[in-house]
């Protein structure tokens, strides 16, 4: 009998196999006025739209719609993007960027940075904490490469990216990462925080804006009650509602747009182990309406009142926490071992508080940006921040006014979803009918 050698048909198949779990990524700035459309299909992946979201807020892109489908065995998601200035995306370096990241998103991928020990921080917030963290960090010779701090709800939490100031290595011994957390843990305490107060040397293995996020829910700031003023510029309507008919929990959010706001919505609804089936994300002028089918991971719906009221928290945690509260500085001068214990401990002499920061440098230059209020979360006054502007050096510290969003008038779109019930009431063929149109995937 003759035998057949299977060798080939093996190949072919792993081939066949690499295709189907490869996304196939189309980008189109033909099809849209006033956006780039991004289309990915792809094999059915929990995770997918978590990452190919991360790839395109990375990059400082706008997310103006989407529509998100996963039906079966198969994902579509199809994002109408733009850069910061409301513009289509013409540099092809970006594009051959989005192309590829996208592409590759079939399998988790984590960033780390090379040569640094990270510090993982939560605990009170209060007005100066952050001066005397730095401070501790520079008194035990530890150079601060880059960090992010968020605050909310009257906790702070902060992952720090540092190196020993004199060899420039990470630090490795056992006995001075004892100290710096003992020293910190005993900061973040203060006075009557002793059990809440964290301090975690890692390994820095996690999308650090996730992290951040998954480090104040285990906090749980959705569950405090905020110590400072917030205007409420974000503070979001949230509603969570089952639909039967088909199975799924239907949550409604509508808010003011800013960048990564989608991140920041379907990082939460990931980490609390829901996987979201359809979705669609509209933004106007007048804010943006977020609308996702979600299942647990079990596939059922959400089963309780109780359960629906802690969505519905914690989703109106997320999107508070990056809100901005407070005049942004931005600090660009020529780094030097104790810069960030300076300027904070400017910022905190003038009863300055920060509400969020991000600390990097690059080539000598420390490029830090700063949100900050008074000591109850009002507007500091100008006098005070000339008078702290004078002190640092009017030429190194700038205020700077927040990012605009840019829109296009509301569509009929926007008009027809402002109830936030409106969408349970629809068959889910309509749903996906409508969305597709919307998206210029299909003509009317």
């Amino acid at each position: 009998m003759m035998q057949m050698d299977v060798k080939p048909f093996l190949e072919e198949y792993e081939k066949l196999i690499v295709r189907m779990n490869t996304p196939r990524v189309m980008i189109d700035n033909a099809g849209c006025a006033d956006a780039t459309r991004i289309m990915i299909d792809s094999a059915r992946n929990d995770g997918i739209l978590l990452e190919a979201v991360q790839v395109l807020t990375d990059l400082n892109l706008s997310i103006k719609k989407g529509y998100v489908s996963s039906d079966g065995r198969w994902n579509m998601d199809v994002f109408h993007v733009t850069n910061l200035d409301g513009n289509k995306l013409t540099d092809g370096s970006i594009i051959n960027c989005i192309e590829q990241s996208l592409g590759t998103i079939h399998s988790t991928r984590s960033k780390s940075i090379d040569g640094i020990t990270t510090l993982e921080l939560t605990g009170t917030d209060r007005v100066g904490l952050l001066s005397e963290v730095f401070a501790v960090l520079s008194e035990l010779n530890c150079d601060v490469v880059e960090s992010k701090v968020w605050t909310h709800n009257g906790r702070i939490a902060s992952i720090i990216h540092l190196k020993d100031c004199d060899s420039g290595s990470p630090i490795l011994d056992s006995k001075k990462i004892d100290r710096i957390e003992a020293r910190l843990k005993n900061v973040l305490k203060g006075d009557n925080d002793i059990r809440s107060a964290k301090t975690l040397v890692s390994i820095a293995v996690t999308h650090t804006e996730r992290r951040l996020h998954q480090m104040m829910f285990a906090d749980r700031d959705y569950d405090r009650t905020p110590i400072m003023k917030t205007h409420g510029r974000y503070s979001p309507s949230v509603s969570v509602q089952n639909c039967s008919e088909k199975g799924y929990s239907v949550v409604n959010i509508q808010v003011k747009d800013r960048p990564k706001l989608l991140f920041d919505v379907v990082c939460t609804l990931t980490d609390m182990q829901y996987v979201v089936f359809h979705a669609t994300i509209n933004t106007a002028e007048d804010g943006a309406h977020l609308e996702f089918f979600i299942r647990h991971i079990d596939g059922t719906p959400i089963s309780s009142e109780a359960e629906k009221q802690r969505v519905i928290m914690c989703l109106k945690s997320a999107i508070e926490r990056r809100a901005s509260e407070g005049v942004r500085l931005e600090l660009c001068k020529p780094d030097k071992p104790g810069l960030l214990a300076e300027v904070t401990r400017t910022f905190r002499e003038n009863a300055m508080n920060v509400t969020q920061a991000e600390i990097s440098t690059n080539m000598g230059m420390a490029l830090n940006i700063f949100y900050v209020t008074d000591a109850i979360g009002n507007p500091v006054d100008s006098k005070v921040i000339d008078s702290v502007m004078d002190r640092i050096g009017s030429g190194y510290l700038k205020v700077k006014e927040l990012p605009l969003m840019h829109h296009k008038k509301a569509e009929s779109y926007a008009q027809n979803t402002s109830s936030l019930g409106g969408a349970v009431l629809l068959s889910l063929g309509s749903l996906l009918w409508r969305n597709l149109h919307h998206l210029g995937l299909i003509k009317s």
